[in-house]
């Protein structure tokens, strides 16, 4: 299901979120008190979907005058990086968000969930199984057929401590043994038949080391968590509904008092021509299909930074497309369409020719140099302006000339005219060819030097303006135009799930002979402007190149739909 896209304001979009925490709220419930956590695994960067995610979480607490906590589900050393943690907490913090000293970490915990599994045990309530995976997994049935219990099952106490205990010290190979809670094997809901709540892994952890043997899963890891940290509502995404019950009876069995997390769920964020699976984002770094997890292309919150994506414009997508009980795929365009309407509150204007075509104004004085003043940004006048040189040799983009033009083409050719903004009414008289290529390799003009905008005679109307940067002046710079990463709506969700073939080949160009105006050569890493005519920019803090570079963000306006109609 796709959705229309139409805006929501947060107060209508987190509505049923909202009423169930103000109904808590109103009936006491945990002392009246509200307290999230976002649970990230550090097993991968931080895309958009878990902005989605972070923004409820922290939001909710904001708002209602509580706390939220992060907290690192680490309960599987075989995939997880302290590389992973560092960007989890630097992507946070960029959006906007802090969760002061509460930082937490699964494994924090181990001990604690530990003597809960010993303690289900002990009162019957869970048993060590030897069959392998595949043999436990047959014997779970189908949701209209009930499971088979294991021959394990009713294994004596005793018998299922000292296994479980062994189980920990490393005397048994990974996966000959796991602890299963008893539940039901006859349960219409497959997650409470006997669920397997620790296995073996001898791979040491990045904070406990060796100490563990065993970890527990995520399904009797997390609701306990949340329980230690005094969570009063736990917000997950829809696939963990069907997870609820199981969090619940976990919650049943270690209770003391009335206290006790809430989970409630909401919609995952997807979009089109995206992929948002770990799995497969890792696969596209690990196969150099892109370079790196901040690759601009990349839906990764630093990848969306790299490529000039503002925190403002992503909480503002997140308000758009709001939070509901319905799964659907949101259109990219409107994250686009979220970052051009914050870049263009924000953004300077400037001057960058990404295809030079050098103009040469034949009647103006050689060696000659003007300052023009133009304005930074008409939506923010307190930007105020700058001062841009302009001399008799220009550079023009080779698109805005055309030696035969069609009709109602307003840019330059000969005989037409045009004005340089913020400068002059220029003339084309002629234009030399390359004698091999046919490739026009310069254009000769005239100009008025009573048009120049401000001027006295300024007021002459013509229908083309352009954007230029003085060749005397002009900096070198490489541009990279970045599009969207796939060409197919939804990339993985075909039969075959063979996404890479989705996999857009102009995803990325690389212009290497752009110049831009003077006052980029001081442009600082992750600085944004907007190219007049083209787009918005963002400096790269590529430290290879000895020239700027400069990341396309977005166009100014949206071209996809049009072109791949």
């Amino acid at each position: 299901m796709k959705e229309n896209n139409e805006p929501v304001t947060r107060s209508e979009s987190q509505s049923f979120i909202e009423s169930f925490i103000g109904k808590d709220l109103k009936d006491g419930k945990n002392r009246g008190k509200i307290h999230t956590r976002f649970p990230p695994e550090p097993n991968g960067y931080l895309h958009i979907g878990h902005a989605k995610a972070i923004c409820l979480d922290f939001g909710m607490a904001k708002k209602y005058g509580g706390k939220c906590n992060l907290r690192f589900d680490d309960t599987n050393p075989v995939k997880e990086e302290v590389e992973y943690i560092d960007s989890i907490k630097e992507d946070i913090h960029w959006l906007g968000f802090d969760w002061e000293e509460r930082e937490f970490y699964a494994s924090d915990y181990f001990g604690k969930l530990y003597n809960f599994a010993a303690d289900l045990i002990k009162r019957g309530l869970a048993y060590v199984d030897d069959q392998p995976a595949d043999l436990i997994s047959s014997q779970k049935g189908t949701p209209s057929q009930p499971g088979t219990d294991s021959p394990y099952r009713n294994r004596q106490v005793n018998e299922n401590l000292d296994l479980f205990n062994r189980m920990n010290k490393g005397e048994f190979d990974e996966g000959s043994r796991v602890l299963r809670a008893k539940v039901d094997m006859n349960s219409p809901n497959m997650h409470m038949r006997d669920p397997i709540i620790y296995r073996i892994i001898k791979s040491p952890h990045h904070r406990t080391g060796s100490t563990w043997m065993v970890y527990p899963m995520y399904d009797f890891a997390h609701g306990q968590s949340d329980y230690f940290e005094g969570i009063t509502h736990s917000l997950c995404t829809l696939e963990f509904e069907v997870h609820r019950p199981l969090y619940d009876w976990f919650i049943d069995q270690l209770k003391s008092d009335d206290y006790r997390p809430r989970q409630i769920e909401f919609n995952r964020l997807n979009l089109t021509y995206t992929i948002m699976s770990k799995r497969k984002l890792l696969e596209l770094v690990q196969e150099e299909k892109v370079r790196g997890w901040d690759d601009p292309r990349m839906p990764t919150l630093c990848g969306l930074r790299r490529r000039g994506y503002t925190p403002e414009s992503i909480k503002r997508f997140v308000d758009l497309i709001g939070y509901t009980k319905v799964e659907a795929i949101n259109d990219v365009s409107l994250l686009e369409h979220a970052v051009r309407e914050d870049l263009n509150m924000k953004t300077p204007r400037v001057f960058g020719v990404l295809n030079p075509l050098k103009v040469i104004i034949k009647n103006y004085p050689e060696g000659q140099v003007e300052n023009v003043e133009l304005i930074n940004n008409p939506e923010d006048e307190s930007m105020g302006k700058r001062v841009v040189p302009f001399s008799r040799e220009v550079y023009i983009e080779q698109d805005d000339f055309m030696e035969t033009p069609p009709n109602k083409f307003f840019r330059l050719a000969p005989g037409m005219e045009v004005r340089l903004k913020g400068a002059y009414i220029i003339k084309c008289e002629g234009f030399k060819k390359n004698e091999k290529t046919g490739a026009i390799e310069e254009v000769y003009c005239t100009y008025d030097q009573n048009t120049r905008s401000g001027g006295n005679a300024s007021d002459k109307k013509v229908k083309g303006t352009l954007h230029w940067v003085s060749a005397q002046h002009a900096v070198d710079a490489e541009v990279r135009l970045y599009d969207r990463l796939f060409i197919h709506e939804d990339p993985a969700g075909q039969k075959d799930d063979d996404y890479r073939k989705f996999l857009n080949p102009d995803s990325l160009k690389i212009l290497k002979g752009c110049k831009v105006e003077p006052s980029l050569r001081s442009a600082r890493p992750l600085e944004k402007f907007q190219f007049q005519r083209l787009g918005y920019f963002c400096v790269d803090y590529d430290s290879t190149s000895s020239k700027p570079v400069f990341n396309r963000t977005v166009q100014l306006k949206d071209t996809w739909a049009k072109v791949n109609k």
